[in-house]
């Protein structure tokens, strides 16, 4: 905290401020806009990102009722995971919900964000949440993610190179799965002559100069390259920085829609329909498929992913939980041999609010951000039960 003096001589402490575009930029550090669906529509959908935010609440749906308790709690801002505005609009009315949504976040200064499919498919996002709560282990993407990397080619002059690395590795390039740090090096000789003009680190302008350089190697994901050759360039001593930017096509085995892993220990499809039930908060399931087999291999994917049904079974799982199951896909399930569970779209997404509050939270308090998120604790699954 910094302090200083107004004329008067009273003594008064700069507050730092957070602001609409510093949650966004937690938003995007952690799950990357780069990972949602090209059909998706996330980040931010109304209010001004210079706007001061206090407090947040985070919760599924961006309704009537998400801004209504937004402004009982006196927040500006409201991070949601299903896009308030999902195709583009053809007109802006108070008629319909969204617009009224609209309406009411412009009055009353609210800002609405979404975090969807880029949360599904982040490192510790959704799915893995869910993998988590019904008790998966060693769970990885289901459908993994490729062509999201890029390696960096830089050449340093020889004594500058760890100086470099350590910018690159700060700005969160050089991950390899659970490693860090990841880079690689090789000597060589590098020549250039300075123009007119030029004021060079090493040589003099017009004369031709060779200097011992080393070519580093690194690798970082999309969503980095601006903040990672920002600081590279900062740390490196040459006027000129040459680089390298290559696309990559390795997959990311961090990254994806939905978790594979394993039970414990088997269990029978009764004893697993009940620990969902218990730990979605469910009174019902719907069950498509075998029932008389015991269950080890696990796949989930929040919200809807029949869609990996096929990946699933290609992958060896005994069973997929997830929601919005149609009467084709229980057939499917029924003619192939794999057990698919309808959780619902609302449980297997809900659990989100409470992940998201708690990682933003985390995000904001390391980077002294002060502010507040808060669950959203009264969304109601839309369905019922009779």
């Amino acid at each position: 905290m910094h302090s200083f003096f107004l004329p008067s001589g009273t003594l008064m402490s700069a507050k730092k401020t957070t602001r609409v575009n510093d949650i966004l930029g937690l938003i995007n550090g952690l799950y990357p806009p780069a990972l949602a669906e090209d059909w998706d529509n996330v980040g931010l959908q109304v209010g001004d990102g210079r706007a001061t935010v206090n407090r947040v609440l985070v919760c599924l749906d961006p309704g009537a009722a998400a801004l209504q308790q937004a402004e009982q709690m006196g927040a500006q801002m409201v991070i949601a995971h299903h896009p308030l505005i999902f195709r583009p609009l053809k007109r802006l009315s108070p008629v319909d919900e969204t617009g009224q949504v609209l309406f009411r976040a412009v009055q009353q200064g609210i800002a609405v964000v979404s975090a969807h499919t880029n949360l599904d498919r982040a490192a510790d996002g959704l799915n893995d949440w869910l993998a988590e709560r019904l008790g998966l282990q060693q769970a990885t993407p289901l459908e993994q993610a490729g062509g999201d990397l890029l390696k960096l080619v830089v050449y340093v002059p020889r004594g500058h190179e760890e100086k470099v690395l350590d910018s690159l590795f700060g700005a969160g390039a050089g991950q390899v799965g659970d490693y860090d740090r990841c880079s690689f090096r090789v000597a060589g000789t590098g020549s250039f002559r300075p123009g007119a003009g030029t004021d060079p680190f090493i040589g003099q302008p017009g004369t031709t100069e060779t200097v011992e350089e080393v070519r580093l190697e690194t690798i970082l994901p999309k969503h980095l390259l601006r903040k990672a050759v920002s600081k590279m360039i900062q740390a490196h001593p040459y006027e000129e920085v040459a680089y390298d930017l290559i696309p990559l096509n390795n997959g990311r085995h961090d990254i994806g829609l939905g978790r594979i892993g394993w039970l414990p220990q088997p269990v029978s499809v009764a004893e697993f329909s009940a620990q969902i039930k218990e730990r979605l908060g469910l009174s019902a399931l719907r069950l498509a498929g075998p029932t008389d087999r015991p269950l080890k291999k696990i796949a989930v994917c929040g919200g809807s992913g029949v869609s990996l049904f096929g990946e699933a079974r290609r992958q060896g799982a005994d069973c997929l939980v997830t929601g919005d199951v149609k009467y084709h896909d229980a057939q499917r399930a029924r003619s192939e041999g794999m057990l698919l569970v309808d959780a619902g779209h609302f449980a297997t997404e809900h659990l989100m609010v409470a992940g998201l509050a708690k990682k933003l939270q985390v995000a904001a308090d390391d980077r002294q951000l002060p502010v507040e998120f808060i669950e959203m604790n009264t969304e109601v699954d839309p369905f019922e039960l009779i």
